[in-house]
């Protein structure tokens, strides 16, 4: 049998800690979950554990993000033609996840049930998952708005997607709190409901944006995948790549609104702490990425390419280094070169609105 290269063990030990912690997780739950078990369970030492993951949070999120990932794509039901009709889906899609009375002390509970109390406790992780909530409102809100294009020019849908999210995450955890105590049919009626609200919600340029400045570099961005549709991203084409930190994912809005019709836009997500940060942008975005797909036909997805640069590979090549969760920076790609870049706040807008070179 031939040797395992230095790599190859280092992801076989990695593939081993994960279902091992999986395991723990589910017996155990987090809170009581211990490193020295997770170890015994791999049959690794402590230190194979933590020369993986830096802690047991970020064990705790890689766990769920391969979770979220690996979740069986059920079959969508009939497309969705109106807002109401998608919001109904959406709901029925939370809810069918949800545990029933009978399913609340099962291992898939007792792995997920300690996630968001886990989040909240910790500024380092709130934040980012506040952003990485308006993230899964913007694609949400945008996709509904193109299910009703006779409601043109500056009409949003996002605060409506919002508000539907903050209905859904309700019930998850009053679900959690008292099995048994939720009707899942008035969640699904009270979300489709939703549709006749008018929240006033309109869109308007953001009031401070940079200048993009003019820039002849070469385009040579790394193999990626397209976190939202499961595929290769084509970087070739012309658009906008907006890179962005954690605690700017709210921004790439600017970016979509402003590009061209005809222009790619491409949101390179990164942070200054990946080990930890990004399994839970993982698993939010494949949370979102399982919703699109329930509640909205393809044909109404927001045209955004989503890449999670945990390396920051992607970035580098777009000119942009020593990212961090505050990184914010955008540039336009015109037959395979950089013609416009632009940083700090605005930066996606900025990019988006320079008028492509004749």
């Amino acid at each position: 049998m031939a040797r395992l290269t230095r790599a190859e063990v280092q992801e076989r030990n990695r593939a081993r800690v994960l279902a091992a912690a999986r395991e723990e997780f589910a017996e155990r739950g987090f809170r009581d979950a211990k490193v020295d078990g997770i170890a015994e369970r791999a049959e690794l030492t402590r230190g194979a554990v933590y020369s993986n993951f830096p802690g047991k949070r970020a064990l705790y999120f890689a766990v769920l993000a391969q979770l979220a990932q690996d979740a069986p794509a059920t079959e969508p039901g009939e497309p969705a033609l109106t807002v109401r009709e998608a919001l109904g889906a959406l709901a029925r899609a939370w809810v069918a996840r949800l545990p029933l009375s009978t399913e609340a002390d099962s291992p898939a509970a007792r792995i997920g049930a300690e996630v968001m109390p886990e989040i909240l406790t910790d500024e380092r992780t709130r934040r980012p998952y506040a952003q990485l909530v308006r993230l899964q409102a913007i694609l949400l809100g945008m996709g509904l708005e193109r299910l009703n294009p006779a409601s043109a020019g500056d009409a949003r849908q996002v605060r409506l997607a919002e508000t539907a999210l903050t209905t859904l995450h309700g019930a998850s955890r009053m679900a959690a709190a008292a099995p048994g105590f939720l009707e899942p049919f008035n969640v699904v009626s009270a979300c489709e409901q939703l549709a006749d609200l008018d929240l006033g919600d309109r869109w308007s340029d953001p009031p401070i944006a940079p200048r993009a400045q003019p820039a002849a570099d070469p385009w040579r961005p790394p193999d990626a995948v397209d976190e939202l549709r499961g595929a290769r991203v084509p970087l070739a084409a012309d658009g906008v790549v907006a890179v962005l930190g954690l605690h700017r994912l709210a921004r790439i809005e600017d970016a979509l609104r402003a590009a061209p019709a005809d222009a790619e836009v491409t949101a390179v997500v990164v942070t200054g702490e990946p080990a930890e940060l990004a399994p839970l942008a993982r698993m939010a975005v494949a949370e979102v990425r399982g919703l699109l797909r329930q509640c909205l036909p393809r044909s109404a997805w927001p045209r955004l390419q989503l890449v999670l640069d945990e390396q920051g590979a992607m970035a580098a090549a777009a000119g942009v280094t020593g990212v961090s969760d505050a990184t914010e920076a955008a540039v336009r790609i015109q037959a395979g070169r950089i013609t416009s870049r632009a940083e700090g706040l605005g930066s996606g807008y900025a990019a988006a609105a320079t008028p492509a070179e004749s």
